[in-house]
């Protein structure tokens, strides 16, 4: 009695684990395909956009040397200048001993970082605004698409 339970337990079992769909080839060959695929697909594809994403986030572009110097008020005051007149930029300002160093803006284009550095060297009194190719920070958005960024987004380390 045990057995003939065991067989129909096993028989059973078997029918509801099947979780594949089959497709006849035009050449008889029978393809059998799980229908979680699509859903796996779909998840790959997400998990590859935040990915790229996240590479995307940092690029080539330029950004404007504004300061060197070894004081400190005067670094600040430049600083909160650039901050008040171009609010929608972001400065970068580091120690390097015995010097204070001022870097502003991410900028694609050199265009771009032109325009600012002749109104930053105005500001300042006609002081020299370097221009520097650098890896600049982006932020991608909500309306991505990973194939604009194909050939400039950067290589790891």
């Amino acid at each position: 009695m045990k057995r003939i339970i065991f067989l129909l337990v096993i028989c059973f079992g078997v029918k509801g684990v099947n979780a594949q769909v089959a497709d006849t080839l035009s050449n008889g060959i029978i393809v059998y395909n799980d229908y979680r695929m699509p859903m796996l697909k779909a998840k790959e594809a997400e998990v590859n956009t935040a990915a790229l994403k996240l590479k995307a986030r940092y690029v080539r572009g330029y950004r404007l040397m504004i300061l060197n110097t070894n004081d400190k008020n005067y670094a600040f005051k430049v600083r909160a200048e650039l901050l008040q007149r171009f609010p929608n930029q972001k400065p970068y300002m580091w120690f390097a001993n015995p010097y204070i160093r001022l870097k502003f803006g991410d900028f694609r284009t050199k265009e771009e970082a032109e325009k600012y550095q002749t109104q930053i060297s105005r500001i300042l009194g006609g002081a020299k605004i370097y221009l520097l190719q650098e890896t600049i920070e982006v932020n991608p958005g909500k309306d991505f698409d990973p194939e604009s960024m194909r050939g400039e987004i950067l290589n790891p380390r």
